[in-house]
């Protein structure tokens, strides 16, 4: 048993470096973006450490820099990352069915969108100690590029800090353009979503509105719409995988 462990973890240490680097590029932006936030580097570095959710912790960030309540924050969150309810349900279809609960919430701690990729991809089934051993090369890698940022943006001229700060923004368009290449739906929904988002900014009528709250007016009700008029189906999904 423990050399099955061991096996396992070792596995999960060596997929986990292309995870490991990828995250340590991509924190960096992150960083830059808590330290406009006002955060200090202690502060920035735990949150990634115990958080590990880009768009979670991009939305935190700028909800903190523009003064949102803890409810807004909190709200918010619970939005960004309700995603990571699916995961779970899906990696646990996946484990033996006696794992205890101990180590059924150590994996769902660590689950992030490429940990679930790899994870999910597992023939048979799925051994905690490996999503331990991705998650243990993971982690270090997210916290120590935050940190890199936040001392970048502490160093750096305020314009350099500017300059860097478009990478999570670059991050984030990574992810929705090549699907929307594909899906005109999603094409739609995007351009619905950046035209909304500046009405929302632009125009008086919503200057009483706090950027807080305008982001889950927007994330909720944008989400509602396109779930009620462009409904996934189910069979074609389940037929596909």
């Amino acid at each position: 048993m423990l050399t099955d462990r061991r096996k396992w973890f070792i596995k999960g240490l060596k997929d986990g470096v292309p995870i490991m680097l990828g995250y340590f590029a991509v924190s960096i932006a992150l960083g830059i973006a808590a330290k406009n936030a006002g955060m200090t580097a202690t502060q920035a570095t735990v949150a990634s450490a115990l958080i590990m959710a880009s768009a979670g912790q991009y939305i935190g960030f700028t909800l903190i820099a523009a003064g949102a309540s803890l409810v807004e924050v909190i709200v918010m969150e619970a939005i960004a990352n309700a995603r990571y309810l699916l995961m779970s349900t899906a990696l646990s279809q996946k484990v033996d069915p006696a794992l205890p609960l101990r180590h059924r919430m150590l994996m769902g701690l660590w689950i992030t969108d490429e940990i679930f990729g790899v994870s999910v991809s597992v023939k048979g089934r799925l051994n905690p100690y490996y999503n331990y051993g991705m998650a243990a090369v993971a982690t270090p890698g997210w916290a120590l590029g935050t940190l890199t940022g936040v001392v970048l943006g502490n160093v750096l001229p305020v314009r350099v800090v500017s300059a860097l700060s478009v990478g999570l923004y670059g991050m984030f368009m990574s992810i929705f353009v090549p699907p929307a290449r594909k899906n005109p739906v999603i094409a739609g929904l995007v351009i619905v979503s950046f035209a909304l988002s500046w009405a929302f900014n632009a125009l008086p009528w919503f200057e009483a509105i706090s950027s807080g709250m305008k982001i889950i007016i927007l994330t909720v009700s944008i989400s509602l719409v396109a779930a009620l008029a462009f409904p996934v189906d189910g069979k074609e999904d389940h037929h596909a995988a």
